[in-house]
């Protein structure tokens, strides 16, 4: 099966075909599931240990006051290195991982033991120091902006509580002075921690965290449910998905609010299809089922708390629109129907969301506040470099910035019409909607101003309970092991002492190639034969 295709089944792309077989694994699987848990285990360890002296730590660091913790924070170098050799392990884990976890293996892991290798690989995570980002500084900054009657919206942390704010202080330069891009609902979340812990940094953190890992209870939750309707391996869809390097290096300790709206957005998705009856293309389309209504509104409300954090979440409403437009009969009538209840539920929570908050509407201003960074893993951007630089090659002049607002505005309109033709091609059971959700939102932000390594869990995660193709499955595990290693740990460029990066670079991989040649008896193969 093409990922682009859909499957023989109901007309929102959910399989008819038994899944696939979870025997349990004979005592040489067992022996490498244990090894692999135990590399990826290690790996969290030293990746937490590591965050003592390398992470993206407050400017006042109460580490640096502790007896022997206050060392990895002496000796930055090492730090990095111990960090980076945990992310290396954490990932060959998670490929090693992915071989028991194989779509279509005679013998693979069970989802009591995929849940107990994620709470190993998670709990060390718990503690670490915020690595690869300070956007949870930023969200500390804006929740307190709010706390004191001010509008998060239309000032920065600078103007707001002054430099000297130990809030502010924490915030990275660049974003002292930008108002806030994030929902109303996540605002007054923030506003309920700060109320606790006023300006505590390392609390407000933690507070965060725990936010965070809310949101990461939900997708795991939502995962192996949302899986089952769409014919996947629910087991497949976890390795892809919860246990994905990605999810865990940026969710988990990156501490980023992608968390909670993915996983509300997830959550929703699963309660709205809760009473969906099971209909071919062909009909019979019976009528509403008992609460069927109900389930699709509790759905469609969730999804919009999604948005109400983090606004790609309303993209989902669109998909679930399709999906009850096919079930009701796939016709132009019953599309635009389902999308003007939908569109109204949608307004009406955002409006309940925003007049609630006390800020209205000003978030619908700021969406494009992250367009401040130029970052060379955005395509468009990229381009604008590439064009820039040809010019200044060729003679013309430096016209970087313009190449950059140029080609970031064909971007701006090509990631919308992508959107819109995905949804479409859903709507004519081309497409699973799961599949075309997932697309959509990979192509709204990857043809985006900016792109971050969380920014492709937004595709990913749709895409893992839906699209079961090995082509598919390997091309993401590839994209996924690459992006989960592409950002530093400290969240920061290394300007001025970038001499520190080859040394821990070549560390860490002389650490973790002896690590793999002491487990190389246990390091699962990819079994010859799969059915699927």
């Amino acid at each position: 099966m093409a990922v682009g295709n859909t499957v023989r089944g109901d007309v929102n792309g959910r399989a008819t075909v038994p899944e696939p077989g979870t025997d349990q694994l004979d005592d040489r699987e067992r022996r490498q599931l244990d090894v692999v848990r135990r590399f990826g285990t290690v790996g969290s360890l030293l990746l937490a240990a590591g965050s003592l002296g390398a992470g993206a730590a407050p400017v006042f660091n109460p580490v640096w006051s502790l007896p022997f913790f206050s060392l990895f924070s002496r000796m930055p170098t090492v730090s990095i290195a111990l960090a980076f050799t945990g992310m290396f392990m954490i990932v060959l884990a998670w490929l090693g991982l992915g071989r028991l976890s194989l779509p279509g293996r005679e013998r693979m892991v069970s989802l009591p033991q995929m849940a107990r290798t994620l709470i190993m690989w998670t709990t060390p995570l718990v503690f670490t120091v915020p690595m690869f980002s300070k956007d949870v500084y930023s969200y500390l900054a804006q929740s307190e902006i709010a706390a004191r009657g001010l509008d998060p919206y239309t000032t920065g942390p600078a103007e707001a509580l002054g430099n000297a704010d130990p809030l502010t202080r924490t915030v990275p330069t660049m974003w002292r002075d930008t108002p806030s891009p994030y929902g109303p609902l996540f605002i007054t979340i923030g506003k309920g921690i700060t109320w606790v812990t006023g300006d505590h940094v390392v609390m407000g953190v933690a507070f965060h965290r725990l936010l965070a890992l809310i949101g990461f209870a939900m997708i795991v939750w939502a995962l192996p449910r949302l899986a089952r309707r769409f014919g996947i391996n629910p087991v497949s869809a976890l390795w892809l998905g919860a246990a994905n390097p990605l999810v865990l290096f940026h969710l988990v300790v990156g501490v980023h609010n992608e968390a909670l709206a993915i996983g509300l957005m997830l959550v929703g998705i699963e309660l709205a299809l809760k009473r969906m009856p099971r209909v071919t293309p062909d009909g019979p389309f019976p009528p509403w089922q008992q609460g069927e209504l109900l389930w699709y509104g509790i759905g469609a409300t969730v999804i919009t708390l999604g948005a109400a954090v983090k606004i790609p979440a309303a993209l989902a409403l669109g998909f679930l629109g399709v999906m009850i437009a096919r079930r009701r009969g796939g016709r132009w009538s019953h599309l635009f129907s389902t999308g003007a209840v939908l569109m109204v539920l949608f307004l009406a929570v955002l409006t309940i969301a925003s007049l609630g908050s006390g800020l209205g509407y000003g978030w619908a201003m700021t969406l494009n506040t992250a367009n401040a960074i130029k970052s060379w893993m955005a395509p468009m951007t990229a381009l604008g470099f590439g064009a820039g630089g040809l010019g200044i090659m060729l003679g013309l002049g430096n016209h970087i910035d313009a190449a950059i607002t140029v080609s970031r505005m064909v971007g701006t309109l090509l990631g919308p019409l992508l959107a819109a033709k995905l949804l479409l091609d859903s709507f004519r059971w081309r497409l699973r909607p799961m599949i075309g959700l997932g697309a959509a939102l990979g192509a709204v932000l990857v043809f985006g101003a900016t792109v971050q390594p969380w920014y492709l869990l937004w595709a990913a995660l749709p895409l893992a309970v839906a699209a079961g193709n090995i082509r598919f499955r390997t091309m993401a595990m590839g994209i996924s092991a690459a992006f989960a290693v592409a950002l530093p740990p400290t969240g920061t460029t290394f300007d001025g002492r970038t001499y520190q990066l080859p040394y821990s670079y070549v560390a860490a991989v002389i650490v973790v190639g002896l690590a793999l040649l002491a487990v190389r008896k246990y390091i699962p193969s990819r079994p010859r034969r799969v059915t699927r």
